[in-house]
C-alpha cells in the first residue's frame, strides 16, 4: 500500500481555496491503495461541530485520515509560523516514510524544511494555486527557494494552462506541469423544495429587477468595490446582491452609500448561496488579480446556468473558467464602467443571458464535476 503525505497550510475545519482542494484530493484517493496522512497548521475554527484552537498541536482523525495540526504561534506576512512544526515533520517523513508528498504551494516557510528531505526517496507533487504577487519582498526572497523545489517536483500541478502561462515559475518548468481544474462540489450545491420557496422569496422581493448576485470575501482581490462603482452607472432596473464579509465591509457600504441597488448580504448559509443562484439573473465575479487563479465560486454561479461577468486578469484561471462571448461576458480589468455596459447587454437580452447560461452549465458539467477532478487525481498518483 502506498503511503501518501499532504502538506497542507491548514486543514478541515478551516474552510479556504487550497483546504477545499486538500480536502477533495483526500476524498479522491480514499478507498483506493493508498494509506494518507496530513500535516498543517492550527488555526481557530469550527465547521460543522469540529472546532481547532490555533496555538494546540494535536493529531486528529478526519473521515478516517490523521491529520497532524501543528499550534501555530505567530504569522508573518500571511504565513504561519510553529515551533512545534519542524519535529513534527522530522516524525512524519523519518518514521511514516511517505511514497509520495502533495506539497500544496504557497507556504514558503514549510517549503524550505521540506527541501531538508530533497534527496529522500519520494515522489513529489507540488500542486501550485497560486504566485505569491502581494508581498513583493517576500517573492524575491524565496525567488530560488521555489527554482529548487520545482526542480525537485516529480509532478507540478496548476489549476489552469493559463496559470502555467501566466507564471514565471511554471513556464521555466513547463514539461513537469498538467492542469488539474478546481471542482465544485456537486452534493453541496443541491436543490431542496426549501431552497426553491427562498429562492421564489427572492424573487419577489426583487421583483420586476434584473437580480446580479456576488458572493466571495471581501478583500481587495475580489474586486467588491469595481461592482459597487459599476451599479452606479446603471439604472432602477438592477439589485446588485453582494454576499461574504471581510476587511473591506465597511468601506464598500460607506461607498454604496445612496446607492438603492446594492445590497449586503452579509455571511450566507449553503441554503442562501444555493438560493441567491436559482434566483439571479447573472453571476458577478469581479475579481482583479492574479490572486485569483481560478474561482470556485464563478463555476458555482455557471453551474446553475448563470452568464458570468468577470475582468480580463492576465494569466489567471478566471478567464479559462468562463470563456469570453461564450459562457458569460469579460470586460478590461478593473473598468467599472464596461463592467456596468456588460450588464446592461445582459439585461436586455433574455436570449443572451439563456444562452451564455446554458453554455456555462455544459463547460462546468464537463470540466469542474468532482467525478471529473478525481479521476484526474487518480490518474496522476498513478502515473507516478
Amino acid at each position: 500500500m502506498k503511503k501518501i503525505l499532504h502538506i497542507s497550510k491548514y486543514y478541515f475545519p478551516f474552510i479556504g481555496g487550497v483546504e477545499e482542494v486538500a480536502a477533495d484530493i483526500t476524498a479522491a484517493l480514499k478507498g483506493e491503495e493508498y494509506q494518507q496522512k496530513i500535516i498543517c497548521f492550527n488555526e481557530d475554527s469550527t465547521t460543522d461541530g469540529v472546532t481547532t484552537h490555533r496555538g494546540e498541536t494535536v493529531h486528529d482523525m478526519i473521515d478516517g485520515v490523521e491529520v497532524i495540526r501543528c499550534g501555530t504561534a505567530v504569522k508573518l506576512a500571511s504565513q504561519a509560523l510553529s515551533v512545534t512544526y519542524f519535529n513534527e515533520l522530522k516524525k512524519v517523513m523519518e518514521s511514516y516514510r511517505p511514497d509520495i508528498v502533495v506539497f500544496h504551494y504557497p507556504n514558503p516557510f514549510v517549503s524550505q524544511m521540506l527541501l531538508m528531505y530533497k534527496k529522500m526517496d519520494f515522489k513529489l507533487v507540488v500542486y501550485w494555486h497560486l504566485d505569491i504577487t502581494k508581498q513583493k519582498v517576500l517573492s524575491k526572497f524565496f525567488y530560488m527557494q521555489n527554482i529548487e523545489l520545482l526542480k525537485r517536483a516529480d509532478k507540478v500541478i496548476a489549476t489552469s494552462p493559463n496559470y502555467i502561462k501566466g507564471s514565471p515559475f511554471l513556464t521555466r518548468f513547463r514539461d513537469k506541469c498538467t492542469v488539474i481544474p478546481n471542482c465544485i462540489n456537486n452534493e453541496r450545491l443541491k436543490v431542496t423544495p426549501e431552497i426553491e420557496k427562498l429562492a421564489h422569496k427572492i424573487r419577489n422581493k426583487y421583483k420586476g429587477k434584473i437580480i446580479c448576485f456576488g458572493l466571495g470575501r471581501h478583500i481587495p482581490y475580489k474586486g467588491f468595490i469595481k461592482l459597487v462603482e459599476a451599479s452606479r452607472y446603471l439604472d432602477d432596473r438592477f439589485a446588485i446582491l453582494i454576499g461574504g464579509k471581510g476587511e473591506l465591509t465597511g468601506s464598500l457600504i460607506k461607498e454604496a452609500s445612496g446607492d438603492s441597488k446594492v445590497h449586503f448580504l452579509g455571511k450566507i448559509s449553503d441554503s442562501e448561496l444555493i438560493a441567491c443562484l436559482l434566483a439571479c439573473d447573472v453571476f458577478c465575479f469581479p475579481s482583479i488579480t492574479k490572486n485569483e487563479a481560478f474561482g470556485i465560486a464563478l463555476a458555482e454561479g455557471m453551474y446553475f446556468g448563470k452568464p458570468a461577468v468577470t475582468f480580463t486578469i492576465e494569466g489567471s484561471g478566471v478567464n479559462y473558467v468562463n470563456v469570453k462571448d461564450v459562457t458569460g461576458l469579460e470586460c478590461p480589468n478593473s473598468d467599472s464602467r464596461a463592467y456596468a455596459k456588460a450588464l446592461e447587454k445582459l439585461a436586455s437580452d433574455p436570449e443572451l443571458r439563456e444562452k451564455l447560461g446554458n453554455a456555462g452549465r455544459e463547460r462546468v458539467l464537463e470540466n469542474f464535476t468532482y467525478d471529473r477532478f478525481r479521476t484526474r487525481i487518480i490518474d496522476m498518483i498513478e502515473a507516478l
